[in-house]
């Protein structure tokens, strides 16, 4: 792995946080490629989680990239109650660990961190994520986030823009 590519998907990463802290949804959601899968599990106990989305619960669960347009589609129009109004975010990745896999994908663990403020109330989510990348000519595409969310307690609404 080189330092190139490490900084370049680090910066990719950054972007990302930066499109969604900004609501630019067209934008973010061009990150995605269109089969991509967004998960973010269960605890089952104070170790384990749930591994297949389809044979336990999960916080969020989109097999492709349609789940996150249709969220971006309801916040937009106001039919997401949760998300009127829409909390402002800091988002914050360190840690960033890349590593090239045998399929030619690209593998990014990161340490996340997100700090919201809606409607007086401030809060923050953090955990670990790992992503699959896929070189584009212009950049890079998440083909897979899944990320671990390692709050115990979850006491507001949780969303996509929230990780």
């Amino acid at each position: 792995m080189s330092q190139e590519l490490n900084f370049a998907v680090s910066q990719f990463l950054y972007k990302k946080a930066e499109l969604c802290d900004a609501y630019d949804w067209d934008a973010y959601l061009e990150l995605y490629d269109e089969d991509s899968e967004y998960h973010i599990p269960q605890w089952i106990d104070d170790h384990n989680y749930v591994q297949d989305p389809n044979q336990g619960l999960s916080y969020i669960y989109y097999a492709d990239r349609t789940g996150l347009e249709d969220r971006v589609f309801r916040i937009r129009t106001g039919k997401a109650a949760s998300a009127t109004p829409l909390p402002r975010t800091l988002h914050s990745m360190n840690n960033i660990r890349v590593k090239t896999l045998d399929d030619g994908l690209i593998e990014a663990k990161v340490v996340w961190q997100t700090l919201y403020n809606r409607q007086g109330l401030e809060g923050c989510f953090y955990g670990h994520a790992t992503y699959l990348l896929r070189q584009t000519a212009d950049g890079f595409r998440i083909r897979r986030q899944h990320s671990i969310l390692l709050n115990d307690k979850i006491d507001s609404v949780l969303d996509f823009y929230h990780v």
